[in-house]
């Protein structure tokens, strides 16, 4: 039965002055729609299932599996949770994606297929980075851009040949958008989404397992390379991607709507000898490796340069895009030391207890001697590896760099062993620990640039 909404109120005494009213503090002035940085809390309802979400090919099986709580992501129910708190909760699962092998329903990455004679033309005017290098059975992780600039989506772009391109979507509707630019442009392209929805196999041992899955020669696939292969007799895409910094690959399922069921139990059945655990999408890992999730770190309204994706603006891409214009306006002005924006996303160390769930509100930052919040926390979490919270934050763009002192304020469950409900915080570098696989803006930055193309 769900708590009421009022006792909820009660249990969160220090929010209940501030949830009715937003944080005027923070400097949202260059947003049309501010981020809602009210403090309210957890919200004790119960999750509606209906027909207008869609339940993926997968979701029976995650239930199946031990799926206690979901979200939604891209109109479609996604699993966040399959060992519960009493059993130690997320930070079990952890243990499983950083030691073991593990496997995620990610149906929700929508694949948004791009194909015909123009399908590179069209997929380099609407993504910022050039298409054009991307070779067959090759995949780039991308941004694609509105005309101010700000991120609509930020998927993996496979290229499964020559003449088709597959979107795999984060949180935002994008086949909608890439029809209506092509309403206006008329390339010769056809664009819908297809019965495709991929797997994640994520992990140290993720290399073992796919082996066992594929043959030894998807131990040659490189860092978002892609592969032909077959499951339990049924066709898929393979890629070395992942939403972590582990070792890790996807499986994309073709008819997935009729094979579901194949796919999932062959995948168990061959990690049982791996120690595979179903899991969740793995947060803790993702923001230690400094990876976004939109609509959590980043939106529309977010420019790359604010959020450590200006590597995914070229400095030599000829070809126009949409948002080539501002953003490289925008560039200028940052160059020229008067950047159009206020805030800019930093990593933090902070104190209290181990954070080991998802937030529920943007957590204020304020300046370290400051009463007023200035900033706010979009991502937090424990790593066990580092022995402190880590975050993903927005601060001004003056209190940026390395080292600069500031304070969390934290709700209740994650108080000091004093009960301080302000933790002392540090700006620190993104990523937090190595990955597996450095990722482009890490390896722009071994050679001396600024950008990826």
């Amino acid at each position: 039965m769900a708590i009421k909404f009022e006792q909820a109120l009660l249990d969160y005494p220090q929010q209940r002055a501030g949830a009715a009213r937003q944080t005027d503090s923070v400097d949202q002035s260059d947003r049309r729609v501010p981020i809602n940085l009210r403090q309210s809390g957890p919200t004790p309802v119960e999750m509606l299932i209906s027909t207008r979400v869609r339940k993926s090919p997968y979701w029976h099986l995650a239930v199946e599996a031990g799926c206690w709580r979901a979200t939604v992501y891209n109109r479609m129910y996604h699993p966040r949770g399959y060992v519960r708190p009493e059993d130690g909760g997320a930070m079990v699962e952890y243990q499983s994606l950083v030691n073991d092998v593990t496997l995620w329903n990610v149906a929700v990455e929508r694949q948004i297929q791009v194909k015909g004679p123009d399908a590179e033309a069209f997929v380099n005017y609407v993504i910022t980075r050039d298409a054009t290098k991307i070779k067959p059975m090759r995949g780039k992780y991308v941004i694609l851009c509105n005309e101010d600039g700000g991120i609509l989506n930020d998927p993996v772009l496979l290229r499964v040949a020559e003449d088709e391109f597959w979107f795999s979507l984060s949180d935002s509707d994008l086949e909608l958008w890439l029809r209506g630019v092509n309403l206006g442009k008329g390339f010769d392209v056809s664009i819908a989404e297809i019965d495709v929805a991929p797997v994640q196999i994520q992990g140290p041992k993720s290399e073992a397992l796919m082996a066992d899955l594929f043959g030894d020669e998807v131990r040659d696939i490189p860092f978002y390379g892609l592969m032909e292969g077959q499951v339990a007799g049924r066709d898929v895409i393979v890629s070395q991607t992942g939403f972590t910094g582990e070792k890790g690959y996807e499986i994309y399922l073709k008819d997935a709507s009729r094979y579901a069921e194949d796919l999932w139990y062959t995948v168990l059945r061959a990690g049982e000898r791996h120690n595979l655990r179903v899991i969740a999408p793995a947060h803790h890992r993702r923001i230690a490796a400094g990876i976004l999730s939109w609509g959590q770190d980043v939106d529309q309204e977010t420019l790359p340069f604010q959020c450590n994706l200006a590597y995914q603006v070229p400095r030599n891409k000829a070809a126009d895009y949409i948002g080539k214009a501002r953003l490289e306006a925008v560039r200028d002005e940052i160059d020229a030391g008067r950047p159009p924006f206020r805030l800019v996303m930093v990593g933090l160390r902070l104190g209290g207890a181990p954070v080991t769930d998802y937030a529920n509100d943007f957590w204020l930052v304020s300046e370290r001697d400051g009463d007023e919040a200035v900033g706010y926390v979009t991502s937090p979490w424990y790593s066990p590896e580092l022995e402190t919270n880590i975050a993903l934050a927005y601060v001004p763009w003056e209190l940026r760099h390395l080292g600069t002192e500031l304070s969390v304020r934290l709700p209740p469950e994650y108080a000091a062993a004093d009960g301080s409900l302000d933790a002392d915080a540090e700006v620190v570098e993104v990523p937090f620990r190595p990955s597996v696989n450095p990722n482009a803006r890490e390896r722009a930055r071994a050679r001396g640039i600024d950008f990826a193309d």
